[in-house]
C-alpha cells in the first residue's frame, strides 16, 4: 500500500487517519522493509496506547456519574469553586451538566492543568456541555457573609443559572444547603468526576479572566501572576499601596487593624 509513498508521505496520511483504523496501519507499516517506516509504526502505536489510556482514565472519572445514572437520575450537575483562599477578587462556582456518553480528553482537575489547557479545554467543555452555569459572589458579599456561605451563594447562582433544573448534583467536598436537590459531596472530586472536573476548569478560567482585567486597573498588584492569593509580592504591594475595592478585608484584619 505504502511501496509508492516516501516517509513524508506515509506521514502525511497517517496523520489523517481514524484512531478505528490505527492498528489496520499499525500492522501494514510493521512489514514494510524501510526502517524510518517502522519507525512510523512504533510511533502510531504508542499514540494509540495514550489514547486507549485516556480513554480508561476517562472512564474512571464517569464512576460517581454512571452511580448516578443507575439511581435514575438523568440531569446530573458537577459542581466546584474558584476563589476561597485569595485575599482579593470574588470567588467564583461553576456547573456542568454533561452527556452520559460526552468524552473530552484531557479533562482533569483544573489545579493539575497548565493555564494553556484549562483555556483549551474551557471552550471545548462550553460546546459539549448539556448545560452550564456560572455564579459569581463579590468581594464586598464575602466580607459580609464570610467566605463560605458566599461560596455556597455563588454554587446557588451557577445552578439557578441553568436552562433545566438538575435533579442530582455532585460537589467537591461541599454540600449546599438550603436547596432541594438530592447531592453528593465527594472529597478530591475535581479529580474524581468528569462533570466536577468540567466544573473546576469553567470557575478557574473565568475567575482568572477576571483577575487579569483587574490587573489592569491596579497594575502595581500584579493580580495577573498571583490571581489575588497571599504570595509574597502581594503582601508587600498590600504594604507599599495599600487594599483595592477588590481586596477582602475580612481576610486582611491584622493589616487593617495594625497589628
Amino acid at each position: 500500500m505504502f511501496e509508492n509513498m516516501n516517509v513524508k508521505e506515509i506521514n502525511e496520511f497517517i496523520n489523517n487517519v481514524e484512531i478505528r483504523d490505527y492498528m489496520k496501519y499499525i500492522d501494514i507499516l510493521r512489514n514494510d522493509k524501510r526502517k524510518s517506516v517502522q519507525k512510523i509504526a512504533i510511533k502510531l502505536s504508542k499514540k494509540l496506547d495514550d489514547i486507549r489510556k485516556e480513554e480508561k482514565r476517562i472512564e474512571k472519572l464517569k464512576t460517581f456519574e454512571r452511580e448516578g445514572y443507575e439511581k435514575g437520575y438523568k440531569y446530573i450537575g458537577g459542581i466546584d469553586e474558584a476563589g476561597r483562599g485569595p485575599l482579593a477578587g470574588p470567588v467564583v462556582a461553576a456547573v456542568v451538566v454533561l452527556n452520559e456518553d460526552t468524552v473530552i480528553h484531557g479533562i482533569n482537575d483544573s489545579k493539575k492543568l497548565s493555564e494553556k489547557k484549562r483555556e483549551e479545554l474551557f471552550e471545548i467543555i462550553k460546546k459539549e456541555a448539556v448545560d452550564y452555569g456560572i455564579g459569581i459572589v463579590s468581594n464586598e458579599e464575602i466580607d459580609e457573609f464570610n467566605i463560605l456561605n458566599a461560596t455556597y451563594m455563588a454554587m446557588k447562582k451557577a445552578v439557578n443559572s441553568l436552562k433545566n433544573k438538575p435533579d442530582y448534583l455532585l460537589i467537591d467536598a461541599a454540600t449546599i444547603p438550603n436547596i432541594d436537590i438530592p447531592q453528593n459531596s465527594i472529597i478530591q472530586g475535581d479529580g474524581k468526576s468528569i462533570s466536577i472536573a468540567a466544573a473546576s476548569i469553567l470557575a478557574k478560567v473565568t475567575r482568572d479572566k477576571m483577575m487579569y482585567e483587574y490587573d489592569e486597573i491596579y497594575s502595581e498588584y500584579r493580580f495577573s501572576k498571583h490571581k489575588g492569593y497571599g504570595t509574597k509580592e502581594h503582601y508587600e504591594a498590600i504594604e507599599k499601596h495599600g487594599i483595592t475595592p477588590i481586596h477582602r478585608k475580612s481576610f486582611l484584619k491584622s493589616i487593617l487593624n495594625g497589628d
